[in-house]
């Protein structure tokens, strides 16, 4: 039996800015929409970067409560090395709640539950290793940007 159950060390804070959303509509899947991702700020222990432009996240709400993301972008740290982020999300609040975040408006972050789990890929031999770490997160989303609290699962 094992006794050294695992605990979370901060790993980064990101803030992603976001244009406005690309309305697919509603298909057989559920509401189905894109988060063009404009950039941003990252910062973790001992190092800083940015989100750069071009990534997106693929939201789709799939009941009135309930919005899967997946987003994916990349970031350049201030070292000049590049990560590859792939974040999988789910985020939960009230009908209401929920259709007022879709609408673009401000909501109290208590009244949701956003929890995420980024993975990252890298070619920088000194960031190796958070590719072979887990990672989960926690969310708040504003009208025009979205920030994320990630921790390393120790």
């Amino acid at each position: 039996m094992m006794n050294d159950f695992p605990f979370l060390k901060p790993f980064a804070r990101l803030t992603a800015l976001v244009d406005k959303p690309q309305e697919v509509g509603v298909t057989h899947h559920g509401q189905r929409r894109l988060i063009p991702i404009l950039g941003g700020q990252v910062a973790g222990d001992g190092w800083e970067g940015r989100v750069l432009p071009g990534g997106a996240d693929y939201q789709l709400i799939v009941t009135p409560r309930m919005a899967e993301l997946d987003a994916r972008y990349t970031i350049e740290t201030d070292g000049g090395d590049y990560i590859y982020v792939h974040n999988r999300a789910i985020r939960v609040a009230d009908p209401e709640t929920t259709a007022r975040l879709v609408r673009g408006e401000s909501v109290d972050p208590s009244l949701i539950y956003f929890r995420c789990s980024p993975s990252f890929e890298t070619a920088s031999p000194s960031l190796k290793w958070i590719s072979e770490r887990l990672f989960i997160g926690t969310g708040i989303r504003r009208p025009e940007s979205v920030e994320l609290e990630l921790f390393e699962v120790c």
